[in-house]
């Protein structure tokens, strides 16, 4: 099963980075934002999933550590790539894109494993860390999503966009970016900490392993 997870992640990250959405499309928050969220919020946790035989590696202590440093991780790469010279340069150079792409998916990667290597033992600390890792990344998601929406101004384009193809305004382009990385995104990492969080709640045997 794990191979299969491992070739639905390539099958996703080649149509993400092949595809329209950082070519033709590149100019528009909204192609970003799904390229995006298609790296850190699917192809990711697909990735963690296709090793998770070697996330056994983390063990005691730093599986309680590793998540918040994983969400913290994940903060410092997506607000700083959604820093508008940090946008100028993902769109303007070839460079700029793989280096953005490859950040995105190292922080997803890392983020994921962390949290679901944490979320699969049977110590209740470190369920609990795992779970807290993805509801912090959640909230950092959200609010960066509210910030784009609610913005008075486009950060990043002026005049129309043309996306899927739909012709939009810079500030209409921003929202519908805005409003992916809030259901996607953000679900995504939600879905995942009530999931761990679930388990921990429900296991008859957490009060033991404290």
């Amino acid at each position: 099963m794990r191979a299969v997870w491992l070739v639905l992640a390539l099958l996703l990250l080649a149509g993400i980075w092949l595809g329209p959405l950082l070519s033709a499309w590149r100019s528009s928050v909204t192609a970003h934002m799904l390229a995006h969220m298609g790296v850190v919020a699917i192809a990711a946790p697909l990735i963690a999933l296709g090793f998770s035989a070697r996330l056994a590696r983390y063990k005691g202590a730093t599986l309680v550590r590793l998540p918040i440093l994983a969400s913290l991780a994940e903060l410092v790469v997506v607000w700083g790539w959604h820093a508008p010279a940090a946008r100028r340069l993902a769109e303007s150079s070839l460079f700029g894109t793989v280096f953005e792409q490859a950040s995105f998916l190292g922080a997803g990667v890392f983020l994921w494993s962390a949290c679901l290597a944490a979320g699969s033992t049977s110590n209740a600390p470190q369920r609990a860390a795992g779970a807290f890792g993805l509801l912090l990344t959640t909230i950092h998601m959200t609010l960066l999503g509210a910030l784009l929406s609610l913005s008075p101004r486009p950060l990043y384009q002026f005049g129309e966009i043309t996306c899927f193809g739909m012709t939009l305004t810079a500030a209409q382009d921003q929202q519908l970016g805005a409003v992916v990385m809030l259901l996607v995104g953000a679900g995504a990492y939600l879905a995942g900490g009530v999931v761990l969080l679930s388990g921990l709640v429900d296991d008859p045997g957490r009060r033991r392993t404290v």
